[in-house]
């Protein structure tokens, strides 16, 4: 008989699948799996997979290994990037230690820099990504992920082959699919879940490794949460808030919980956590995939790009089908392209859209919870 648990339950379940994956990378290794490790959005997760290999991401959250970091990087650097760093260098990250190969991209400076000290330790390939979105730069874009082919086919001695790649493909798509889906559900007014219990789906389903079972279990979730709407269950109406910006994860979950304790709910995650690694779809019957994987993956709304009209795409059609009454913008210190980019990010909702914007800095450490708190809370007042 089958067990039916209760909404509560399958968030918290999502919440832990970090933790919980810890032991399944594990596993994995011993039945001889290759691992492929990620930092990035850009990374063509359709490549590794076609190659048999387990796909997770590295990008740490937290302040606990930035002490260690500091001693090889600036004090004055992105915290994603020391936490990363710092993460590597101690081991005290499974995903790390188990990947045999850390794929790097060339997105910021600071990460460029350190995927050098990096790969003193670590077999790092380093995919050389275009800074904008023009057909030269997609030749340039496809060359790198033909070259990441190659790489993989002679590192664990296989063939990608045009099958294998064209399944891989249709799984990513599936995944990708079914989670819009779930995110799709706060589009109801008045929301019918927290966009906290949201978040903690999106970011723990990345850390599954069965990518075909996600879709059903997703699905199977989103059934739930409307079956339960439709009796009446939903949260109160308040001010919805879309929140953009930097990675969320981990330490920066405080922003979210900063709008969600002070009257508002976040209802759409433009983050690379949220709408923008999930929005688009590789064209499955395409002639050429690898152009159409390129393609995908080179249109994302990154602040690296210049100039970032996918990034502004995206957000207009998540202010206006989400009915955001606000906008939150987390930056990270130090995080020099999306603190730049802040400024035509503001324009854009405030000037063109007539939607309220505030932009917070903020690092991974907890002691700036009260301030936030403050400043969301006026801005949630304010609506």
């Amino acid at each position: 008989m089958e067990i039916i648990k209760e909404l509560p339950e399958v968030f918290e379940e999502f919440a832990e699948q970090r933790k919980n994956s810890f032991l399944a990378v594990k596993k994995l290794k011993d039945q001889g799996v290759p691992v492929v490790g990620a930092y990035c959005t850009y990374f063509p997760q359709e490549i590794a997979m076609a190659a048999g290999a387990a796909t997770v991401g590295l990008c740490s959250t937290s302040d606990e290994t930035i002490p260690v970091a500091e001693k090889d990087l600036p004090k004055n650097l992105c915290p994603l990037i020391k936490s990363s760093y710092g993460f590597a260098k101690t081991d005290k990250c499974p995903f790390f230690y188990f990947s045999d190969v850390v794929v790097g991209e060339t997105t910021c400076d600071g990460k460029k820099k350190m995927y050098e000290y990096m790969a003193e330790f670590k077999d790092v390939f380093i995919m050389e990504l275009p800074n904008t979105q023009s057909e030269e730069a997609l030749k340039l874009w496809k060359s790198e992920i033909l070259r990441f082919k190659e790489y993989l086919e002679e590192k664990f001695q296989v063939e990608i082959t045009d099958e294998k790649l064209k399944e891989a493909v249709k799984l990513q798509n599936a995944y990708r699919t079914s989670l819009k889906g779930l995110y799709e559900v706060m589009k109801h007014d008045p929301a019918p879940i927290t966009g906290y219990d949201l978040f903690k789906v999106l970011y723990g389903s990345t850390f599954k490794f069965d990518k075909g079972a996600i879709p059903g279990e997703i699905d199977a979730l989103v059934e739930k949460i409307k079956k339960e709407y439709a009796q009446g269950k939903m949260q109160e109406k308040k001010p919805r808030i879309l929140l953009t910006g930097c990675p969320v994860g981990g330490a920066t979950e405080k922003v979210i919980r900063a709008v969600e304790e002070n009257g508002g709910i976040v209802v759409a995650f433009e983050n690379c956590t949220g709408a923008k690694s999930i929005d688009r779809l590789v064209e499955e019957e395409a002639a050429d995939l690898y152009d159409a994987i390129a393609r995908r993956y080179l249109q994302i709304g990154c602040s690296v790009m210049t100039p970032d009209a996918s990034r502004l795409e995206l957000l207009g059609r998540l202010l206006e089908e989400y009915q955001a009454d606000g906008v939150v913008e987390m930056t990270l210190q130090a995080c020099h392209t999306y603190n730049v980019e802040s400024l035509s990010i503001r324009r854009f909702v405030n000037g063109k859209k007539k939607i309220p914007y505030i932009s917070v800095e903020t690092d991974y450490s907890q002691q700036d919870i009260g301030q936030l708190n403050t400043r969301i809370a006026a801005f949630i007042e304010m609506l």
